[in-house]
């Protein structure tokens, strides 16, 4: 049966936000796999903020996506026909398929997930990158102790409320950073925590002085700028920073702002590191076992925020984003299972 594979390709690069101009929308036949290969339909589409990144030009962790290119995008879907010996029609399955309805994969990349285990869209968010990137930016970087103190940025997003969890797990007090009052009263009500700091209406240093007294044993990173800066102020001790985002920076048309308070990280023999999660590949499983038994015991909470309208949607889908409209991981729906 002929197919039609409806696609999103990168048109021109954005300056300042993405603009609709900047997307093509484009139809082809949905080709037959080769040897070797696998044909997946794709069902959901993670939407992360990094994606706003890949689509400037210039040296970074990752090439950029160019001119002309899909859309690259992290996925889960279904395998519809395949030769290739480790993937079986029916098979469901998570990669980096972009943003399209079909994707022709020679396997690389691709990991089968089950259904039975948890949600679709669980594989993309507490369970995918957006966990594989809490887990081992806390414990490999932030090196939490029970009983100090960690601030989260971002803490009702993706990654940052899976770090506020898996730090409560671990026996330590947690501090979320959101903006506005429905996200804070889920950060505590529905992700544990045991503080909120809205940063739309409240002063961050003045609230850190409320909750962290004794100072900020670890900080995860996800939004950089002027919070980025406060929270260097509020330092304890060898206090450790996990630079994983700054998504207040993304869209500047200036250049990012950097951290004024720097000296802070000598004051207190502090770090600051960035990570990147695709370092931890080769341990990717070990963050799956670790979280999935969590989440099984009902200790660690996913939350996906499914926007429905097709590959069309994404471009409006990954402004909420920027907008601040997600609570928990974003997630566009491409198909019905």
């Amino acid at each position: 049966m002929s197919r039609t594979n409806r696609q999103l390709r990168l048109a021109a690069r954005p300056v300042g936000q993405p603009r609709p101009t900047d997307w093509e929308h484009v139809e082809e036949p949905v080709g037959e796999p080769g040897e070797g290969e696998l044909l997946v339909q794709v069902l959901y589409l993670s939407i992360d903020p990094a994606m706003r990144g890949w689509m400037n030009a210039g040296k970074s962790y990752i090439r950029p996506v160019e001119i002309g290119e899909v859309m690259r995008a992290g996925a889960v879907g279904r395998v519809i026909a395949s030769r290739h010996p480790d993937f079986a029609v029916g098979d469901h399955v998570s990669g980096t398929f972009g943003v399209q309805e079909y994707c022709l994969s020679d396997g690389r990349g691709v990991t089968k997930v089950d259904p039975e285990l948890a949600p679709l869209p669980v594989y993309l968010g507490t369970l995918g990158m957006s966990g594989m990137t809490a887990y081992f930016g806390l414990l490999d970087i932030g090196l939490p102790k029970p009983g100090q103190t960690v601030v989260v940025s971002g803490a009702a997003g993706a990654v940052g409320n899976v770090v506020g969890q898996v730090a409560k797990i671990l026996g330590c007090r947690v501090i979320g950073i959101a903006g506005g009052e429905r996200k804070c009263r889920s950060v505590v009500e529905e992700f544990g925590f045991d503080a909120a700091i809205d940063y739309q209406t409240e002063d961050v240093r003045k609230a850190l002085r409320e909750h962290a007294p004794d100072g900020v044993d670890v900080y995860f990173d996800n939004v950089g700028g002027d919070i980025l800066d406060a929270v260097l102020t509020r330092l304890a001790r060898g206090a450790r920073i996990v630079i994983c985002g700054a998504i207040s920076q993304y869209n500047n048309t200036e250049p990012v702002k950097g951290p004024s308070n720097y000296m802070s990280l000598l004051v207190n023999r502090a770090t600051m590191t960035g990570m990147v999660v695709f370092d931890y590949a080769d341990r990717y499983a070990e963050a799956v076992t670790e979280l999935a038994g969590w989440r099984a015991a009902g200790r660690l909470r996913s939350v996906e925020d499914v926007v429905s309208g097709g590959v069309a949607a994404f471009p409006d889908t990954l402004m909420r984003l920027f907008r601040g409209e997600n609570l928990g991981k974003l997630v566009l729906k491409i198909a019905d299972e």
